[in-house]
């Protein structure tokens, strides 16, 4: 199978009890369509695609219904991958128990929030997959990763990470810690030697494109010392303080994996996370930088940055109040204090996730050459780190992180 074939097990039948269970009076399936359903560059970790199901109802009515089906890319270096972290079966114990849980705990305090999409089951699936509904058909969509969110954006996304934290802090007080499954994300041991592969051709790269940078010189030579310790000092940071304020991170909250709902005149409605796929438990900063440095506009990024630190820091007292929380809660220094503590954390964003986010469509973006070591992987990863728009950013970005101590080694 090509990787932007549809697999002839995704079938009409493989829906039936999806079906049932999602449309009110169903009788039968009359018309079935599988697509694409995003683009190279928009989804690196997953084949996606969208299903168009047109079904009969038993009063002869019909009815369009459509479905998100996640599916694993066949490439080696991804079922390696897949070994050590089987994002799917995360994501389905994300969906099936985690969510739910969440979302019941603040109807228990009398609020309804939700935190994403409904999941499904397939009985007789051949791969890997995660099911969802279609959030479009709601009017959900994505924001213009390339421009980055204004302030707007930024708050309501802050407000449900808020909303998200404390709810698994209280579930984490209350209940005890969470499933092994949901607690790592990518940084398990037996991760580390294909992690420290993965990452050492792109170290390479990034130091390379550095050079480049205006103003390089500043701190180019850290650059360079950080490149042999750097998967030691991400496994550094995924280590848990018992001492801190800790909470399930969703762990890939870039813009891509937040979609927004509009009412008629613009204003935002409703803001979902999608992607529950590498969930790490500890510190809250890891959140935080990956959000903010990754997917903010330039404008506000940094100059606004101890600004989206406090709404976060409100919005999150606020829901630790409204769940009761009974252990201490975290001031406002307190947050600050760890996002300084774990500062290395927001280099490995500038250096990742925030070239991704940054890059102009391209057909060559795929998980296979943001990994390789190949001509068309080295050509890919190149074009990441040298975009116009990427180089704005982490010129900014980079003395940033140096004045605040995150490029020190020790």
């Amino acid at each position: 199978m090509a990787e932007n074939k549809i697999p002839e097990w995704i079938n009409a039948e493989l829906f039936e009890d999806v079906l049932k269970s999602s449309v009110e009076g169903y009788s039968k399936v009359s018309t079935f369509k599988a697509e694409m359903g995003s683009t190279a560059g928009e989804n690196y970790a997953t084949i996606m695609l969208r299903v168009h199901i047109e079904v009969e109802l038993k009063d002869g009515k019909t009815k369009k219904v459509s479905y998100m089906v996640k599916l694993p890319h066949l490439n080696e270096s991804y079922k390696e991958m897949l070994e050590h972290t089987n994002i799917f079966d995360i994501e389905r114990t994300m969906y099936s128990e985690v969510v739910p849980e969440m979302e019941a705990l603040y109807k228990e305090a009398g609020v309804d929030i939700r935190f994403g999409a409904k999941s499904y089951d397939f009985k007789n699936a051949e791969t890997d997959y995660v099911v969802l509904e279609d959030l479009g058909i709601k009017g959900f969509k994505n924001a213009n990763r390339l421009e980055g969110l204004d302030q707007a954006h930024t708050e309501r996304v802050l407000l449900k990470l808020a909303q998200w934290h404390a709810a698994s802090a209280v579930r984490v007080a209350t209940k005890g810690l969470y499933p092994e499954i949901v607690l790592q994300g990518y940084f398990k041991e037996e991760s580390r030697p294909m992690m420290g592969a993965m990452l050492d051709g792109m170290g390479t790269r990034f130091i390379t494109s550095c050079a480049t940078y205006e103003n390089n010189e500043l701190y180019i030579d850290k650059v360079k010392a950080l490149k042999p310790v750097y998967v030691d000092k991400c496994f550094e940071f995924a280590k848990v303080d018992p001492n801190e304020f800790n909470v399930l991170n969703h762990g890939d909250s870039w813009s891509n994996n937040i979609m927004f709902q509009y009412d008629a005149f613009g204003k935002i409605k409703e803001v979902y996370m999608v992607d529950y796929q590498i969930p790490k438990y500890g510190t809250v900063a890891q959140d935080l930088l990956y959000f903010l440095l990754s997917s903010t506009k330039l404008e506000d990024k940094l100059s606004k940055f101890d600004y989206y630190i406090k709404v976060y820091h409100d919005n999150l007292v606020e829901h630790l109040k409204i769940l009761k929380y009974t252990k201490p809660i975290p001031s406002l220094r307190d947050i600050h204090l760890a996002l300084f503590k774990y500062g290395f954390f927001g280099y490995t964003v500038a250096i990742g996730v925030m070239a991704i986010v940054l890059l102009e469509p391209t057909d060559v973006a795929s998980f296979e050459n943001f990994v390789s070591d190949t001509d068309a992987g080295v050509d890919f990863q190149m074009q990441l780190f040298n975009s116009p728009r990427y180089r704005k950013h982490i010129q900014a970005v980079l003395p940033w992180l140096l004045n605040r101590g995150a490029l020190d080694i020790n």
